[in-house]
């Protein structure tokens, strides 16, 4: 049987959301990860900016150690080792989320104009379309 992709929106603080959309962010450290088969990953930069900036695709995940993938990915982590190792301060496994193809919104979307009763996700939440 063939999996169905869905779409998912991550909240990521403004400083990281930017840093993917440039370029200088080419994986996102995570706690949790997704259950489903993801197409795309739609960039909700967090308070104060509140805004959905754009999507990208994935490469692959990666799950190990924070600190194996501090050693494998910091140099495209786009995050100090002092924040990193904060994050992860209680977590025995982390997620590298391997960024493939980033697309920038022309202009940034409003998530309460595009997607009915939406509250900003702790983690990610799941989309069944495109926005």
């Amino acid at each position: 049987m063939e999996s169905i992709l869905t779409n998912a929106i991550l909240s990521i603080k403004p400083i990281y959301a930017n840093n993917i959309l440039s370029g200088g962010k080419k994986v996102e450290f995570r706690k949790k990860v997704f259950k489903k088969s993801v197409e795309r990953v739609y960039i909700y930069a967090s308070s104060p900016q509140k805004m959905i900036v754009g999507y990208f695709t994935i490469q692959k995940i990666v799950e190990d150690t924070p600190a194996n993938l501090w050693d494998k990915f910091y140099k495209i982590g786009g995050i100090d080792k002092e924040n990193f190792f904060e994050y992860f301060k209680d977590s025995n496994t982390g997620y590298s989320i391997v960024i493939k193809d980033v697309v920038k919104f022309d202009k940034e979307r409003d998530p309460i104009d595009v997607i009915e009763n939406f509250s900003a996700p702790q983690s990610y939440i799941y989309l069944k379309r495109y926005i």
